[in-house]
């Protein structure tokens, strides 16, 4: 289980104005931290893993500002698969001003030494996004369910880096299509175990 406080919160917040140009770095953090007036010095016992740690940090904060923003517009009315297509849009629409921030997040987790990060936060954000669906799946579905998620994310997100145009259409029309693709080759799945 990742770390919670508001002190970390309020650290990511400030730091993400000084990440595109410092990426996510000590640097970075202890700008945000003398822009609260607080010390910079805290960087050591905020994230005494350094700027890894941040990220994932700030992944689980994305998290739960989704999950909160999904709660908000009451997504229960709609079918589960528009239901995970809206909480993937929530998710990207929130990203939006921070983009160079996810770029560089995202390459600082591809580096070899920090792909456990990488999979453990794409891990909780598909869980997180599940759970914004309300998904209560307790077999081995819950598994299958937040693999697929998580491929179809992370495609989606890397197609919404290349997707410059305000409110990102081209990646919407993308996520329609891949969940569109999953949703095929889940329904012959669905009509064997019917059979069976």
């Amino acid at each position: 289980m990742i770390e919670r406080s508001e002190e970390r919160d309020s650290a990511i917040r400030a730091a993400l104005a000084h990440v595109p140009a410092l990426g996510w770095t000590r640097a970075a953090l202890e700008a945000g931290l003398r822009d609260l007036g607080r010390d910079p010095l805290e960087v050591e016992w905020l994230f005494p893993r350094g700027a890894i740690e941040a990220v994932e940090a700030w992944c689980d904060l994305a998290d739960r500002e989704m999950e909160a923003a999904a709660a908000a517009e009451d997504l229960a009315h709609l079918k589960i698969p528009a239901r995970i297509r809206r909480v993937v849009e929530l998710r990207l629409e929130q990203a939006e001003p921070h983009r160079e921030a996810v770029r560089r997040a995202l390459a600082l987790q591809s580096l070899p030494w920090n792909v456990a990060s990488a999979i453990r936060t794409v891990g909780r954000t598909a869980d997180s996004m599940w759970a914004a669906a309300g998904d209560t799946s307790a077999d081995l579905s819950w598994y299958t369910r937040r693999a697929t998620l998580a491929g179809v994310y992370g495609a989606t997100l890397a197609f919404w880096l290349q997707d410059d145009e305000p409110g990102f259409p081209a990646t919407r029309a993308f996520l329609e299509r891949r969940l569109a693709d999953l949703g095929r080759i889940m329904r012959p799945r669905r009509g064997a175990k019917r059979a069976a």
